[in-house]
């Protein structure tokens, strides 16, 4: 007969075995689920399942190092909320799971409560006066690398003791770290990405402010106010103009002060693609959907979803495409190439054309439903030879602009090619200007921009009357370039005619001739002190 001993011996024994088949299923388990091609956040909550189910733990948390911020924080866990698991950001080496990653040590708090360095940050443990708990953190390493900790709670009493949780923690660390290495990785990269995402548009909300859409005139004053009444609605804006006007600032304006302005702004040129895959870039498609779909792709509108879509050049679309825009349009959901699946977007529609869609639609070339769901806010930008007072601030904006691109300093420009700049006609607008002064900032060697510095076309059109026309191309630049050094020496000179004479290197009589030629009053380059009643 077995004495009580013994018994208990063999109860013993036998519960150890018992222990240990539930240790070697866990890690089995645990085994299995890294083996498996899931995501790497699903693999590591599973991993905490099984922890919570065979060892009686009430929560079980993964934190995670991240090198750029500096921050660790808990990015997977169990028995604990969103909320909860959001307040767990911790410095290293504060609290318990920030001393683990400092000294790379376990750690085993047998009551939370009796602890002053568990901060109970989370606020998952409530009660600490009423019920033992006791916290066990373990460090996940790569190499020598701290990356992270394995974190279990659960309260005082259980069968398993808190050091044989601890050994099995550090087990499982050490089979769930090189998935904690990826995750880690994937996480920095992402919180990068949506670092620099937030920089650029804050970088682009800048750009595109009022302040960047240079103008004062009447005209423009009109369109700024019309943005400002615009923008916080949901209609759809068909903006007009000629080539070069500055559309798509417009458009850009009209998201940046909208309530969408921290949501994508896409846009998409109608006429810079072919129609065989103008469907595709606007509304995506599935893989295999035509000959070099080898991945499933989403269109602008997908990715503008919540933001605005701005679709320049409207007109350039076939009628069966319109057709499709009608239906995004008038029901807000679409379906990708190829695609069965109905996709819905809530997207603010922007569009513009420099064409005529009126005359289109009585060509047949532009639906006209499609036409009055595009037309219901229009908006008129009006092209530079209406607006040629704003002329100077968009030169000077230009100049800044090409001077830093270019590494230049260039401090104004000359009075004769100003005169150049408003006696022409801007067939481009806004567009050609920018290119005009881009040129004459890279050609210019004295701080100035002068005449000379401008493109062919503008140096033919000369203020000075007297200049004939019937002269060649040869002489009339030569006389652009004397009349423009005459100007600008009488107002170095401040309309002295001997100063400015002495400045170029001539007589009183000679520059006298050539004010003469020019029709140049050289009183009229006096400053107000200087001139008699």
């Amino acid at each position: 007969m077995n004495t009580s001993a013994e018994m208990e011996l063999q109860e013993q024994c036998g519960q150890c075995e018992q222990k240990s088949r539930e240790f070697l299923k866990l890690l089995s388990g645990i085994s299995s689920s890294i083996l498996k091609e899931d995501e790497i956040s699903s693999t590591l909550r599973e991993v905490l399942e099984l922890l919570k189910a065979h060892l009686g733990i009430s929560r079980g948390t993964i934190s995670i190092f991240n090198r750029k911020t500096g921050k660790i924080s808990i990015e997977e866990g169990v028995g604990i909320s969103p909320e909860e698991q959001a307040r767990g950001v911790y410095n290293p080496g504060e609290g318990i799971t920030g001393k683990v990653i400092e000294s790379g040590m376990p750690a085993i708090i047998p009551d939370v409560a009796k602890e002053p360095e568990f901060l109970n940050r989370t606020g998952a443990v409530r009660d600490l006066g009423t019920e033992k708990f006791t916290f066990i953190s373990v460090p996940i390493k790569a190499g020598k690398e701290i990356i992270g900790t394995l974190n279990a709670d659960r309260k005082a009493g259980r069968d398993t003791s808190a050091e044989e949780v601890q050994m099995l923690l550090q087990i499982t660390a050490a089979m769930i770290s090189q998935a904690v290495q990826l995750y880690q990785a994937h996480h920095e990269e992402n919180q990068f990405l949506i670092e620099e995402n937030e920089r650029l548009n804050r970088e682009l909300e800048d750009k595109f402010s009022k302040a960047h859409i240079v103008g004062t005139s009447k005209v423009m004053r009109r369109v700024f106010d019309y943005v400002k009444k615009i923008a916080d609605t949901t209609a759809t804006v068909l903006i007009l103009g000629e080539s070069g006007t500055g559309k798509e600032l417009v458009a850009r304006k009209i998201h940046y002060a909208s309530s969408r302005h921290n949501k994508p702004f896409v846009k998409l040129n109608c006429a810079a693609l072919p129609e065989s895959i103008i469907e595709s870039e606007l509304f995506g498609h599935e893989k295999g959907a035509f000959t070099g779909a080898v991945n499933m792709r989403k269109g602008r509108f997908e990715l503008a979803d919540g933001g605005t879509i701005f679709l320049d050049e409207i007109g350039e679309l076939s009628l069966n495409v319109q057709t499709k825009l009608l239906r995004v349009l008038q029901e807000r959901e679409f379906e990708r190439v190829g695609g069965v699946e109905t996709l819905k977007c809530n997207v603010r529609v922007i569009t513009a054309t420099n064409r005529n869609l009126e005359e289109d639609i009585r060509n047949g070339t532009f639906r006209e439903d499609l036409y009055y769901r595009l037309n219901i806010i229009p908006v008129t930008v009006p092209p530079l030879r209406e607006r040629k007072s704003d002329i100077p601030l968009l030169v000077n904006h230009f100049i800044a602009k090409f001077g830093e691109l270019n590494n230049k300093n260039v401090r104004r420009i000359s009075t004769p090619a100003i005169d150049m700049l408003f006696s022409y006609h801007w067939p481009g607008n806004i567009r050609e200007l920018e290119n005009c002064i881009e040129h004459a900032v890279i050609l210019s060697e004295d701080e100035v921009i002068h005449g000379y510095h401008l493109p062919p076309t503008l140096q033919m059109r000369l203020p000075a009357s007297s200049i004939s026309e019937e002269k060649g191309a040869l002489q009339q630049q030569i006389d652009a370039l004397e009349y423009e050094l005459i100007v600008e020496a009488l107002k170095s000179a401040d309309g002295n005619l001997s100063e400015a004479a002495k400045e170029l290197g001539l007589t009183n009589r000679m520059i006298g001739i050539r004010a003469k030629k020019y029709n140049l009053d050289f009183r009229k380059f006096r400053s107000p002190k200087n001139t008699k009643m």
